[in-house]
């Protein structure tokens, strides 16, 4: 099993045109939630066994691991979340870890049978729904890249996680990695900020954001060395 990026292979864009204006209602943005997941489904479908054990952007997690943690996110409501931190003494890695074990199968098919359950869940522990639907982008790329998956997410599913990154930190410091830069997207109506620019396309910004520096290579501009210390290591 190789650790670097494999041969880029298709995969289903899913873009919208430069004009699409951020997703705002509750609905509008549980039903990007629900095509978003049901997108990266498409893409597991398609991996190899070999794929699922492969390493993602995300820490030390295999595509695996990533897939049961978003069918965590997706089935858990405010209580059951609450329970667990208290169970887990407040320790977001250990409830995490907890979390994810429950939804991951006893094989890879198993996974995905799990993650394709939720697909159209409608539940959150929290109203922060960009945060969540951040949470499917962010890992769906997690999965992606690394594995040479062209699909993308579409402009309308990032502008509302791109305009919830930079206004607040949450899972991730991502309004602290935002903090003084200028930052303007190439590809969709998107631009924050004062100071040092930051330009290229929406999905990069918004995986810089969310501290995978593996995206800074889609960055131009004075502002990406800074964004760049902010970022790099992070794990």
């Amino acid at each position: 099993m190789t650790s670097g990026p494999l041969p880029v292979r298709p995969g289903r864009s899913i873009r919208t045109p430069r004009a699409a204006t951020a997703a705002t209602s509750t609905d509008a943005l549980w039903k990007l939630m629900h095509a978003e997941r049901a997108a990266l489904a498409r893409d597991l479908a398609t991996l190899s066994p070999e794929e699922w054990r492969h390493s993602t952007l995300c820490g030390r997690w295999t595509v695996e691991e990533v897939t049961a943690h978003l069918s965590a996110v997706a089935s858990v409501r405010r209580l059951r979340w609450i329970r667990s931190m208290f169970v887990a003494g407040f320790r977001p890695h250990l409830h995490n870890q907890r979390r994810l074990a429950e939804h991951r199968g006893a094989s890879p098919a198993e996974t995905l049978d799990r993650f394709r359950a939720v697909i159209g869940l409608s539940t959150a522990p929290s109203s922060d729904l960009p945060a969540y639907l951040g949470e499917v982008v962010v890992h769906a790329q997690d999965i992606r890249q690394p594995l040479g998956i062209a699909t993308r997410s579409g402009i309308d599913a990032l502008l509302p996680v791109a305009r919830f990154f930079v206004a607040r930190d949450f899972t991730v410091a991502s309004r602290r990695n935002a903090s003084g830069l200028r930052l303007e997207a190439d590809d969709a109506q998107f631009a924050v900020g004062d100071g040092p620019e930051v330009r290229g396309n929406l999905l990069a910004l918004v995986m810089c954001l969310a501290a995978r520096p593996a995206y800074l290579g889609e960055l131009e501009g004075p502002g990406v060395p800074v964004l760049r210390g902010r970022i790099a290591g992070v794990d």
